[in-house]
């Protein structure tokens, strides 16, 4: 790929309200510039100063950046601090009393806790966590359903200097299995079944098959908060626990463990292009420093907002912008357990009403599937509570973002289009709602401090108007430190060698209009975006191939009016290529074992059974031709290399 054809036009342009301008944080382009100007000419002392003035250091820094061994950069690494205290603690001399959590449970059933309670749960379950005997630099897998207790599971491991990896309590025991080995994890903390829709989630079991598998000999313990009144099956004396009783006569108070800027505070596993997840290792303070920087300035936060960020805390979307930036910033903040569809589609709009929510950041997967739903429903409940919208996973689509700005916000509401990924921690390219006039579509610019750039293979920057890849030509706090374990897969993914190892390579292709907007365009590998989750095509395929009845499998994905991307799986059998209903029966069996092996956000929406794939004759498979033929295209591409043409015509056919 030297550059991409950007075909999409989008003309119109909404500047921000003069009445939200005039309160904002950042208000207007002149204090855009005026920042970004001061990042340019001063990198070092621009990042310093955010750094002394958003947290709270029990051993101030003296060195901002150390890039003596690029990529692995250091920031702040001679300072020591915790993060659960710049949360929690430090609020406490003035907000005690304010609510940090409003919880909406699957069932309506609404909880409230202030910063002071919050702060008692957190050091209680810490202190529960040490009488365990765990402590600094030990791996935790949180595996919880949406609720309070998974942001102080979360914190109380922060609080002791342990190093948590929450997975999505959606992924299947085996995925929990492979992230418990890879991170060495000495305790696992789950519930007994989550709520979802008005359906049970078994997590607990889950839990109990993902150790059975085999190979997490490394688990001491499993901390069970029970969510609802069944019992859990398999119960072991001596590792399981409950989290009552864990708690009950543990101190309300639990002194902070201090630790290194640079001392990991998180695993988050990402789905690759291979077939083993990536362990993403965020640091301490310079992970903290862009989850509230960023919170602060995209989302213009204010003393009196309801902040709700939909995101399950399984995803990256969760850690900073449920977890750890409103917190870090004293905010308050609506969580809520369950699906946007149940008990029907006006959920969202009446949360948004009963608890006068005033910044509402969530996917447009969520947004398309709800205007399929009732496009009309929002109009039925009283939203204007609401002052600024947000979008966060994939890009919108203009016409998902007119309905949203209109029919969400009336039309007074900005939209912070964000652009970001796990491996950058918080947001990097969005609109500042208060300085910057918004597109439909579009991430519009890069926040100050943010070098950003789209380039050829060479590394050179291309034409406006031209697609390429979305690269960052400078190091920032928030930047993932390492692969887990894998330090030279690290280098190899994000610095690659064809660019000296100079630039953060993102894996987006993206372009630029005249106004210097960024437009994403998707993926320049094979990671799927369904329903705002990045999913390995590697993992997938990997997990087809695994089941007795397969010998070869490719995954690709097509556009989806909901999701994003569909995954459509094209099959080779061990034995004959089926037809008819033999075909439906086995592609449906196929579709059930992804799911138990991976996940249902994985399952392939389409299966096509073929006697072979279409492969070169060196063996590698033609990925483009199964996109086209995946989204119905007429295959234009040349087909001279291909060893076996004749199989293109038995893979067009559905199961």
């Amino acid at each position: 790929m030297s550059t991409l054809d950007s075909i999409l036009k989008e003309t119109r342009l909404f500047p921000p309200p003069d009445e939200f301008k005039h309160q904002a944080t950042i208000p207007g382009m002149d204090a855009y510039h005026a920042l970004c100007e001061q990042a340019d000419d001063h990198y070092l002392s621009f990042w310093g100063d955010l750094a002394r003035q958003l947290i709270s250091w029990k051993k101030p820094f003296s060195r901002v950046l150390d890039d003596s061994q690029a990529p692995f950069f250091k920031w702040f690494d001679d300072g020591t601090l915790n993060v659960s205290y710049n949360c929690l603690d430090r609020h406490l001399a003035q907000n005690a009393n304010k609510i940090a959590i409003i919880f909406e449970a699957d069932d309506g059933t609404v909880t409230r806790v202030s910063y002071a309670e919050l702060h008692r749960r957190v050091c209680q379950f810490a202190n529960g966590l040490k009488s365990l005997d765990i402590g600094k630099g030990d791996r935790v897998i949180v595996y919880m359903p949406m609720s309070i207790e998974a942001v102080v599971a979360m914190q109380a491991c922060a609080r002791i200097g342990a190093v948590h990896s929450v997975v999505f309590g959606g992924f299947s025991a085996k995925s929990v299995q492979e992230r418990i080995i890879d991170a060495g994890a000495v305790a696992v903390i789950t519930a007994n079944e989550g709520m979802r829709g008005g359906k049970s989630v078994p997590l607990k079991t889950a839990i109990d098959d993902a150790i059975a598998l085999g190979g997490c000999e490394c688990v001491r313990h499993v901390v069970v908060y029970q969510r609802t009144d069944n019992g859990s099956a398999n119960w072991q004396d001596g590792r399981d626990c409950w989290w009552h009783k864990l708690v009950e006569k543990q101190p309300e108070q639990c002194e902070p463990t201090w630790v290194g800027a640079e001392d990991p505070l998180f695993i988050l596993y990402t789905s690759g292009s291979t077939g083993k997840p990536k362990g993403i290792q965020h640091s301490s303070a310079g992970y903290l420093l862009g989850a509230i920087n960023s919170f602060r300035w995209v989302f213009d936060i204010k003393p009196n907002d309801i902040f709700w960020c939909t995101a399950d805390v399984g995803w990256i979307t969760g850690h900073s912008y449920v977890c750890y930036g409103p917190l870090g910033m004293g905010a308050t903040q609506l969580i809520f357990e369950g699906v946007p569809t149940y008990p029907d589609a006006n959920r969202f709009w009446q949360m948004i009403a009963r608890h006068k929510v005033t910044i509402f950041y969530t996917a447009p997967t969520a947004i398309r599937s709800l205007i399929k739903l009732g496009a009309d429903l929002p109009r039925q409940h009283d939203l204007s509570s609401l002052r600024l919208l947000g979008t966060v996973g994939e890009p919108i689509n203009p016409e998902a973002w007119i309905w949203y700005h209109e029919t969400v916000g009336g039309s007074r509401c900005p939209i912070v289009d964000t652009w970001w990924q796990t491996e950058t921690g918080s947001v990097m390219i969005a609109p500042l709602p208060g300085a910057v006039a918004t597109k439909p579509g579009s991430c519009t610019l890069p926040l100050p401090g943010i070098i950003a750039d789209i380039v050829d293979e060479s590394g050179a920057p291309v034409e406006p108007g031209k697609g390429g890849m979305l690269v960052i030509k400078k190091p920032f706090p928030s930047l993932v430190r390492t692969i887990w374990n894998d330090p030279e897969r690290f280098k190899k993914t994000y610095f690659p060698e064809e660019f000296n190892g100079r630039y953060y390579l993102a894996g987006d292709s993206a372009n630029r209009d005249e106004h210097g907007y960024f437009w994403i365009m998707g993926r320049i590998d094979d990671v799927l975006n369904v329903s705002g989750h990045r999913l390995g095509t590697m993992e997938i395929e990997s997990a087809l191939v695994a089941n007795p009845l397969v010998a070869e499998a490719a995954v690709v994905g097509k556009p989806h009016d909901i999701k994003g991307e569909a995954v459509v799986a094209f099959v080779v059998l061990k034995g004959a290529r089926p037809a008819g209903e033999e075909a439906k029966k086995i592609a449906e069996q196929l579709k059930t074992w992804v799911a138990h092996e991976i996940g249902k956000i994985a399952q392939p929406d389409d299966i096509r059974f073929g006697d072979n794939l279409p492969k070169t004759r060196s063996g590698k498979i033609m990925r483009r031709l199964l996109r086209a033929i995946a989204r119905g295209e007429e295959i234009t591409q040349d087909t001279s290399t291909l060893e076996n043409p004749a199989i293109l015509k038995q893979l067009q056919e559905p199961a």
